[in-house]
């Protein structure tokens, strides 16, 4: 008898219920997690369809949904906005169908223009898929000098000189530093950046699975900083900002290599380095520090257009805007930018 549920939002014994099936389920990812509803509804302001297959009384799969309607980028439902990994992740290929069945008739009631799945691996080959992503992820040792020997050796001189020049690590209990590296580095990248609250709110729903490591001079002048987020024996650096001093003093490396460090010191044996598009920095950057890409299969439906989108700085179309963005004062991007990036999901 399986049958298909929503998670109300603010039910909070079903989310409880939710969390549990999420940290045992193998396919899960820390973007199933419940509190992810109360983001896109409080912080985003769009429509959630949390949805999970039951049978018997015992949770069998979860698929979280949200709904995405701009008019400058369009109308979407996706699993899930913000996140890089989403999709079904359920125990059985029934309740996982059932899931993905209720997503395609939400989405045709919702009257969207493609549904979104983020999925880890390839769920069907007769779907349209965004072959532009590829994601990071490495086992972790127990050793600090076997994680330190795995670095290849032009990559692992960075991170020595890290250390040489006296660079700290520091766990932050807000996010004010992390906030105005972040904040500087994508303004200097062109992009528009997410609110503050968000971040705050990140903090607050996740408590200590969401962490803010900051690097700093011997003298205590922020450098580089990190948001990271745990799961299981995971960990996941997601945002991530830096001074311009940075780059000559190897803070970002050094970063990456505290961040392992602390990690495997607490028992975390996944370094997920996360999304990256192809052929870009942050792709050629992962590949030095010894990471091989695994490609993401992001799936759609397509019901009122013909291509998948390509809302990413990479579309030739959004030169003109970054350029520009660029030169605006930073308290006007600051101020504009989130209600910008909340469409883009």
């Amino acid at each position: 008898m399986l049958t298909v549920k929503h998670l109300a939002p603010g039910d909070m014994a079903g989310a409880r219920r939710w969390d549990a099936f999420v940290l045992r389920c193998p396919s899960a990812t820390f973007f199933h997690r419940a509190g992810w509803q109360s983001l896109l509804r409080d912080v985003f302001r769009h429509d959630s369809h949390y949805l999970y297959a039951e049978n018997d009384g015992q949770i069998e799969g979860v698929l979280p949904l949200g709904h995405v309607k701009s008019r400058l980028f369009g109308n979407a439902l996706v699993s899930l906005p913000f996140g890089v990994y989403g999709g079904v992740a359920a125990t059985n290929d029934a309740a996982a169908a059932a899931l993905e069945q209720q997503a395609q008739a939400i989405a045709r009631r919702l009257g969207v223009d493609h549904l979104e799945l983020r999925n880890l691996q390839r769920r069907h080959e007769d779907w349209p898929m965004q072959d532009l992503y590829v994601t990071f992820r490495k086992i972790l040792s127990a050793d600090d000098e076997a994680n330190m020997q795995a670095i290849p050796r032009k990559q692992r001189a960075m991170v020595r000189k890290g250390i040489k020049n006296g660079l700290q690590s520091h766990v932050d209990p807000t996010v004010d530093r992390f906030f105005a590296l972040y904040a500087d580095n994508v303004h200097r990248h062109g992009t528009p950046p997410m609110s503050k609250r968000y971040f705050q709110a990140l903090q607050r729903t996740f408590g200590e699975d969401c962490e803010v490591l900051t690097v700093t001079t011997a003298e205590g002048k922020p450098l580089s900083s990190v948001l990271s987020f745990y799961f299981r024996d995971e960990v996941l650096p997601y945002y991530a900002g830096d001074d311009e001093a940075a780059r000559d003093l190897a803070a970002n490396d050094f970063k990456y290599w505290e961040l392992m460090r602390r990690a495997a010191a607490r028992g975390i044996r996944v370094f997920d380095y996360g999304r990256s598009k192809q052929g870009t920095g942050s792709f050629s950057f992962k590949k030095n520090w010894g990471f091989e890409p695994q490609p993401l299969y992001y799936e759609y439906q397509l019901y009122k257009r013909d291509a998948i989108p390509q809302n990413n700085p990479s579309n030739a179309k959004y030169q003109f805007v970054i350029r520009t963005w660029r030169r605006m004062p930073r308290a006007v991007v600051n101020f504009i930018g989130p209600h910008i990036v909340r469409n883009l999901g």
